[in-house]
């Protein structure tokens, strides 16, 4: 089961994406794409935070940012 987390903001460091598609492979909702060898959010609203593509991500290029209590 994936719950919904709000409180997060789905963030990508471009400069140490290496466009490797794994993060888009993974994302259960299709929100992610590889555009000119680095990753786009192509349908945030679609974004369920499940944290898939941070977790899979082996350059650590995409994460979930959260509030600052945290």
């Amino acid at each position: 089961m994936v719950i919904s987390n709000t409180d997060k903001e789905l963030k990508i460091i471009e400069k140490w994406c290496k466009g490797c598609g794994i993060c888009v492979e993974f994302c259960p909702k299709d929100v992610l794409e590889v555009l000119d060898e680095t990753i786009f959010i192509r349908d945030l609203e679609n974004c369920i935070k499940c944290g898939f593509c941070e977790l899979r991500c082996p350059d650590y290029a995409i994460y979930l940012e959260g509030d600052s209590n945290e």
